[in-house]
């Protein structure tokens, strides 16, 4: 599962993710048009929100979700920042580089929790509707549901806004839609998704992430051309401003239709949210100290530690602070592409992850902040962190011989040192393992005994503040013989390389929830090892893999989701597609002091723009340069 309102995550993000439609005759009461509808549907009850296994946590009746603060006062403009630029409002196509903030502007048939699993709730959709074997899905539009322009969401904008997505949207939309085979108008405010039969209890669910845009307003726009000009959505917030790649500025939609559902109640509370764009987070950390912007999130432990000081931190004009949180960390990692020959060898992948001293460089440049990570799942339950048994291992077994025996035998370590610089051991077990993978010295330089080539790699990045985090690696992997570069590119012609795997290693981040499913394909699947702009970046071609995968999308119930997720984990590691980086257990946010927040956090999100609100008193002294009182 992947929420539908990250980027990439982001992520990303992000950061970083609705179906209907009931026959206008009902609304009269007619009797016999019940009926008929209920045949339709198959007798199955319509419910006011899904989980992906297990119960809802709130009721039908509910007031509010209980992380928000629902008399929390609107009103405020917040300033963010953002890196590099932007040329486009349409984040679902690969073309052009999508504005910060554009998720925003669409709403989705349904709204997932931030305190459950995975469990979601009607936003567009007024109800859901589902076979025990889920194997299709029905949801009914609310009648009030509008876009932007004020003109209805029908279910022929949900069918077209899906349709869309699928055909002509980024690639991690056919992995996500895989296994949806048909889509039926049943009523101008109701549509049903058939599905393939493959067991799948995440797919009602996936389908009710679907952003809903507006058919009659993309007969004039073509879809899949990147423009300045936004698409037409029926988010909390419209496109106020846009200066490319310079900022982009966002207004909340006083009349927006949703305001006063209950899966909205208390959120949302910010008038106005504002992008500026800045070359580099360097520059970016200056302008924030000097009140240019209000809100960031710290990804630098050498800026947490030293970057964040002088007298409005004293004074508390300006905060820093470490949220806790509940979210697994996922994968951050050096990214081996394995469609270059000399990654193909998983013994040499192995080798170079030798190359890189975790424990020196926590200590000298991240000052102790980090925890090494060791799963693709970490700081979650799904995590493979001790030999397979029970189930897991049924599922490994008849995979055997397609597995590295470590799979079996032994838990995943990385590469480790004592943190004092000397990795003389490590390059020796590095050289052991690169001469296993047919690699030679020949006049000091590694190389390749089939072509003669020299190993030459390079480190493609976007942010210029990792060069001194690389740099001591290719140090350690010159005395290997291996030369290896560090290039930085803007972040356009990144994403350009990247979507084309034209790189020998990149830095990726793969996100993951407590509730992974379909979006696995679209990471480690072997069909979209190919493709251009899929998140397999890896280029990950296996059999077993997609098995696991596989096991996991069809996961009967939660027990036997976290077995097949242990398996995907640890046959992952043990193919060694990446060198594991580190990971932190909280948000580190820094804030000009003029917010409040609930009293009780969202377990699996940070909730900055969705939770937290201005606080009007905290506003007025910050202005007038004064300590904020003691206002919540």
């Amino acid at each position: 599962m992947l929420r539908s309102k990250q980027f990439f995550a982001k992520f990303f993000s992000l950061r970083s993710g609705s179906l209907f439609g009931l026959f206008v005759a009902l609304l009269a009461g007619c009797a016999v048009a019940a009926t008929s509808l209920s045949a339709v549907a198959g007798e199955a009850a319509p419910r006011h929100g899904v989980s992906m296994h297990g119960d809802l946590k709130y009721p039908p009746d509910f007031a509010h979700f209980d992380y928000v603060n629902p008399d929390a006062p609107k009103g405020g403009e917040v300033r963010m920042a953002a890196i590099g630029t932007f040329d486009s409002f349409n984040p679902f196509i690969l073309k052009g580089t999508p504005a910060a903030g554009v998720g925003l502007l669409f709403d989705t048939l349904t709204v997932q929790s931030d305190d459950e699993p995975f469990s979601q709730y009607g936003l567009i959709a007024e109800t859901i509707e589902m076979p025990e074997d889920r194997s299709w899905v029905i949801f009914t539009l609310r009648p009030e549901a509008r876009f932007h322009d004020d003109s209805p969401i029908t279910a022929e904008d949900v069918i077209f806004s899906f349709e869309t997505l699928r055909d002509e949207g980024q690639p991690f939309y056919r992995a996500y839609y895989a296994n949806i085979t048909e889509v039926e108008m049943l009523g101008p405010r109701r549509v049903k998704f058939h599905f393939d039969g493959t067991e799948n209890r995440e797919l009602p669910l996936i389908v009710g992430q679907l952003e809903v845009f507006s058919m009659a307003w993309h007969a004039e726009h073509p879809f899949n051309e990147s423009s300045l000009t936004p698409l037409m959505g029926s988010g909390p917030y419209q496109v106020a401003n846009a200066e490319a790649g310079r900022a982009v500025t966002y207004r909340r939609d006083p009349d927006y239709w949703a305001a006063d559902l209950a899966v909205n109640r208390g959120r949302w509370n910010f008038d106005a949210l504002r992008w500026d764009y800045y070359r580099d987070s360097t520059v970016a950390l200056e302008a924030f100290k000097a009140h240019e912007f209000d809100f960031r999130v710290e990804n630098s432990s050498k800026d947490w530690a030293t970057g964040y000081g002088g007298k409005s931190f004293e004074k508390g004009l300006a905060v820093t602070e470490e949220i806790l949180h509940e979210i697994p960390t996922g994968m951050q990692a050096y990214v081996f592409n394995t469609r270059k020959p000399m990654f193909r060898d998983p013994n040499a992948r192995r080798a170079l992850g030798y190359a890189f001293d975790f424990e020196c460089t926590n200590q000298t440049l991240f000052y102790g902040a980090y925890t090494r990570t060791r799963s693709y799942f970490s700081n979650s339950v799904l995590a493979a962190t001790s030999l397979p048994d029970g189930a897991e291992l049924a599922l490994l077994e008849p995979l055997r011989d397609q597995l590295p025996e470590e799979v079996f035998t032994t838990v995943y370590e990385p590469p480790a040192t004592d943190g004092s610089g000397n990795v003389r051991d490590n390059l020796r077990k590095a050289s052991t393992l690169l001469k296993a993978a047919g690699w030679r010295l020949v006049d000091g330089k590694l190389t390749d005994p089939v072509s003669g080539a020299p190993m030459e790699i390079e480190f493609l990045l976007v942010q210029q503040s990792f060069e001194r985090v690389i740099a001591p690696m290719v140090q350690n992997l010159a005395k290997l013989g291996v030369t290896a570069n560090i290039r930085v590119v803007d972040s356009s012609q990144y994403q350009r390389r990247a979507d084309d795997f034209d790189f020998d290693i990149i830095i990726g981040s793969y996100a993951q929830s407590n509730s992974p499913g379909n979006e696995q394909r679209h990471y480690w699947g072997s069909e979209f090892a190919d493709v251009p702009g899929s998140r397999n970046q890896i280029g990950v071609r296996d059999t077993a893999v997609d098995a696991l995968i596989d096991a996991i999308i069809q996961a009967p119930d939660r027990k036997a989701l976290v077995a097949a997720t242990r398996a995907l984990d640890r046959v992952l590691l043990w193919g060694h597609y990446v060198v594991p980086h580190w990971h932190i257990r909280a948000f580190r946010v820094a804030y000009w002091n003029k917010f409040a927040r609930p009293a009780t956090p969202p377990k699996n999100a940070l909730g900055f723009l969705d939770t937290w609100w201005v606080d009007p008193a905290k506003a007025q002294a910050l202005a007038a340069g004064q300590s904020p009182p003691d206002a919540d």
